[in-house]
């Protein structure tokens, strides 16, 4: 998931060529429906992006009561309305009335706190869940945002990789001299671990792949004291995308996307693309599909978002999108941290009945 900030955006407005009484209001490259004439190009607004949870009074407010996702009608989701994706909610709430919402931007102001909105969290299932403990050492996965709300993430014609994002649980595995943790995406950032329980999810799969093995086969090869492999944990029973895989059983579908090292006080070092695919052969790890290399072409790779999935060798279904990095790791003062970035496929977001823990 993407970090949730509510923030006050300079608005492009287009015609929608389905409804007479309909507008697409443009912040970044992402677009959501609104109220014929309610903008105009050159204003300003909020920009409420999906996986918000609204209060009631500010879903009453929008006059979106019941039109929202999930089982209390208050998540923000992309929805298709008259042929046309809408991602996001943009509004000028009473709240900010008389706020100069140029100089938020300028500011970068988050007015989430502001309105009540927070971050909806997918309630975990019984079988990723674990008995938890302190991880101090344990490195963290990162949010990836959406290179439609930054657009600017990457340089046009810049060296990038693009793997193909699965669709599963993501998987934080450390190894910290003779300690090895093992977290899911979320617990990870408050550095938390699971307890060794063969029975869970995130276990089961790092030890039937090898990866405390294969770690430390890392730590050798590049003489490090920590080493951190990041794998998405997939299969039927996992998320409602499955791969062909089985997320029931003792092998869980494990594929890896990111490999962080670091020695003594040294900051985490995060692999280059071409690096970590050769260390994973190395070590025999399976890693994520490349679907891409070479020049950043956004339009390109927005195509490339879409089609099926390459993990089972089957297209047994979707694409869920795409993961960008570039080709040699560096910082986007963009972002404010890794120059990486998701393309998330428009069917994906609005398949029925899709499932999205953590």
């Amino acid at each position: 998931m993407s970090t949730l900030r509510v923030t006050a955006e300079l608005l492009t407005v287009h015609p929608h060529d389905n409804a007479d009484a309909l507008e697409l209001a443009q912040v970044g490259l992402y677009r959501a429906v609104v109220a014929k004439g309610e903008y105009r190009t050159g204003d300003w607004a909020l920009y409420i992006p999906e996986g918000s949870q609204l209060p009631d009074a500010l879903i009453e407010e929008l006059g979106l009561t019941g039109k929202l996702a999930g089982s209390a009608k208050n998540r923000v989701k992309a929805v298709r309305l008259r042929g046309e994706l809408s991602q996001g909610i943009v509004c000028v709430p009473a709240a900010v009335n008389g706020t100069d919402l140029a100089a938020a931007h300028a500011e970068g102001r988050d007015f989430a706190a502001d309105l009540g909105v927070t971050k909806w969290v997918p309630p975990i299932p019984v079988h990723m869940a674990g008995e938890m403990e302190a991880a101090p050492d344990l490195v963290p996965w990162i949010d990836i945002e959406d290179v439609k709300r930054y657009p600017a993430l990457f340089e046009t014609g810049e060296a990038v990789v693009a793997t193909e994002k699965v669709h599963g649980t993501a998987c934080a595995f450390t190894l910290a001299g003779d300690a090895s943790y093992v977290s899911s995406k979320g617990f990870s950032a408050k550095r938390l671990a699971i307890r060794h329980d063969p029975s869970n999810l995130y276990w089961r799969a790092v030890e039937a792949h090898g990866v405390p093995e294969a770690a430390a086969r890392i730590a050798d090869l590049l003489a490090a004291d920590r080493v951190a492999v990041f794998g998405e944990v997939f299969g039927q029973g996992v998320q409602d995308l499955a791969y062909g895989a089985s997320g029931k059983g003792e092998r869980p579908g494990y594929a890896v996307f990111d490999v962080a090292v670091s020695s003594g006080a040294e900051r985490v070092r995060w692999l280059d693309p071409a690096e970590l695919a050769a260390l994973l052969e190395k070590v025999g790890l399976p890693a994520v599909p490349v679907l891409y290399t070479g020049p950043y072409d956004a339009d390109a790779l927005m195509t490339l978002a879409n089609g099926r999935e390459t993990v089972s060798g089957q297209g047994a279904h979707l694409r869920e999108g795409l993961v960008v990095r570039t080709a040699a790791e560096r910082y986007s003062p963009v972002t404010g941290g890794r120059a990486i970035g998701k393309f998330v496929s428009p069917a994906y977001l609005t398949r029925k009945n899709g499932t999205e823990y953590e």
